[in-house]
């Protein structure tokens, strides 16, 4: 394997109960399995590091489930082999997902100590009786207990996640939501409208007429509502549903290790259910986390499948990430990237998009505009099936 510098996903896919709308790889009552689920995660990373000929990784991400399910020391020892096998510098971002119902402030020193700069916390909702209906496990006093555990033990890069559109939403309760956002101050906030997943017990209820979604006019309300008021609070949007504030330098504490997925940069994944591109490939490891020991356990890959990712297509996947961040996608780095001249590929669909408003154009950047964010799927459409590599 050859490839530049990358980031490292580590996928914990334990949780204490599932929530009502969640169709990620996770499951409930798997704690027992940790232990040996670390380990064949370990001797995955030395298989796979031993065949990285070059570059080092330069974010790490430790995602799930909930990742702060795990110990202080196996949090520590997780970054240790990382920093080890990957030359993950002391100053890259560090990131580690918790569930606010699972967090104390003597946990957060803890894991401060062990090398995350970077906490995410599933907030989701400062609404007790949305948090019920959703299936969270903490309480509103808690999501706001753990932000404030968070800066007493030291985390000056607080990330929140939130969800929007949920059934029977009010424009005045998601705002309510975001003046605490407000007040906590994270420097960086996710902002996700819930999605129906199939299979989900949510699905199941929309199914059943046991609960309605809200409609999509009320949804692109309740969009421009939060654009409104986080723009009022000291937040930019960077990307479609990321918002973040200014550090000390006045760069916008994005999250950096989400950045490498947006710009088609390359990532490794472990675990369970992980996902990784490197040196013109995808690959995805299987699901099923025993099913993932036993095969690490036996001494077989965890990939389940895998594919080369042909340069048409990886121009396409560019294109369609890129436009979902402000800064827009540099014709002439796209270019050199992929070989697809945009400007004269998509020619008329550009012009077409800029008058209806939806992207910038001409100009030194491709972006799209606030309504073509609405519209993105649509842009996406007209531009996609156009590029040619040369």
């Amino acid at each position: 394997m050859d490839g530049a510098d990358f980031g490292v996903y580590l996928h914990m896919p334990f949780c204490v109960a599932k929530c009502r709308y969640c169709d990620f790889n996770s499951y409930a009552g798997l704690g027992g399995l940790i232990p040996d689920y670390l380990a064949a995660l370990a001797a995955e990373m030395e298989a796979v590091a031993s065949q990285v000929a070059r570059g080092r990784a330069r974010t790490l991400y430790v995602g799930g489930g909930t990742p702060s399910l795990l110990a202080a020391d196996q949090i520590s020892a997780m970054i240790a082999l990382v920093r080890r096998l990957f030359a993950l510098p002391e100053s890259a971002e560090v990131t580690l997902e918790a569930n606010p119902g699972t967090v104390d402030e003597r946990y957060l020193r803890d894991i401060a100590r062990a090398g995350v700069n970077r906490l995410s916390l599933g907030v989701q909702s400062f609404d007790d009786t949305r948090l019920r209906s959703l299936g969270r496990i903490h309480n509103a006093a808690e999501a706001v207990a753990a932000c404030e555990a968070a800066r007493r033990a030291g985390f000056g890069n607080l990330s929140l996640d939130l969800i929007y559109a949920t059934p029977g939403q009010t424009v005045a309760e998601l705002l309510a939501d975001l003046a605490q956002v407000k007040a906590l101050a994270p420097e960086h906030l996710s902002l996700y409208a819930l999605q129906i997943e199939a299979g989900t017990p949510l699905a199941a209820d929309v199914a059943a007429g046991r609960v309605e979604p809200l409609s999509a006019d009320s949804a692109v309300d309740l969009w421009q509502a939060a654009a409104e008021a986080l723009s009022a609070s000291g937040y930019e949007r960077y990307e479609v549903s990321n918002w973040a504030r200014g550090g000390q330098e006045g760069d916008l504490l994005s999250c950096r290790h989400n950045l490498v997925y947006w710009r088609y940069e390359e990532y490794l994944g472990f675990g369970a259910g992980a996902h990784s591109y490197f040196a013109g490939r995808r690959y995805a490891n299987v699901a099923a986390p025993r099913e993932y020991v036993a095969r690490i356990s036996a001494g077989r890959e965890a990939v389940l499948a895998e594919e080369e990712t042909s340069p048409i297509q990886a121009a396409r996947d560019a294109l369609m990430l890129g436009l979902r961040l402000n800064e827009g996608v540099d014709p002439a780095e796209f270019r050199l990237r992929f070989g697809v001249d945009l400007a004269a590929d998509c020619a008329s669909d550009l012009l077409a998009l800029s008058g209806l408003g939806l992207v910038v154009w001409p100009a030194a950047r491709l972006v799209v505009t606030e309504r073509g964010r609405l519209l993105l799927h649509e842009v996406l459409v007209r531009l996609l099936p156009e590029l040619q590599v040369a």
